[in-house]
């Protein structure tokens, strides 16, 4: 069953608007003297929060070397399948021929990545991390797609504890230098 509504009949100063349009004029005028809050976005950027998560990038150790080590645990973490790894092998003759491999290539569509954070927890490494970049413009679809090289320039240098490319010493040697 439908409620009917009474509504109120309105008085003469009512019906001639002047109430509403005053109170109109009464809010603009506050808000006319009030400081503004608007950013001068390109040359101002607004206060990001800690724990923002922004777009993915490799880094590279204190040394400038790939930590990356190509497990693809990124990869297979990933719920929108943004990244992709090639692996491939680290030279035998190389001095840190020990680590099994390292990417060959290394891909993150910017399209389908939806920030959530996952093949940063996932990493072993600590190669992948989140930046506070919030603004991803481009001239073209294609560079939405980052590759390796993109992914590095962004990321830069990160220092950390896990020295993967240091060998373990052997037993031997660690029974002679005690």
């Amino acid at each position: 069953m439908a409620i009917v509504v009474e509504r109120k009949k309105l008085t003469l100063w009512e019906k001639t608007y002047i109430p509403q349009t005053i109170g109109g004029l009464w809010i603009t005028i506050k808000n006319f003297f009030r400081p503004a809050v608007t950013l001068e976005y390109p040359d101002q950027y607004p206060v990001i929060p800690d724990g923002y998560r922004g777009s993915p990038a490799l880094v590279k150790d204190s040394e400038g070397r790939e930590k990356c080590v190509s497990c693809q645990l990124c990869e297979f973490v990933c719920p929108s399948k943004a990244i992709r790894v090639v692996p491939g092998a680290i030279d035998p003759s190389s001095p840190y021929s020990h680590i099994e491999k390292a990417p060959k290539e290394f891909y993150i569509n910017m399209f389908r990545c939806i920030y959530c954070g996952m093949c940063e927890e996932a990493c072993p490494e600590k190669a992948i991390v989140l930046q506070k970049e919030f603004s991803l413009n481009v001239d073209s679809r294609d560079k939405m797609v980052r590759d390796k090289k993109a992914l590095y320039e962004l990321g830069g240098v990160e220092p950390d504890k896990i020295m993967k490319w240091k060998r373990v010493k052997d037993a031997a040697e660690l029974e002679e230098s005690k």
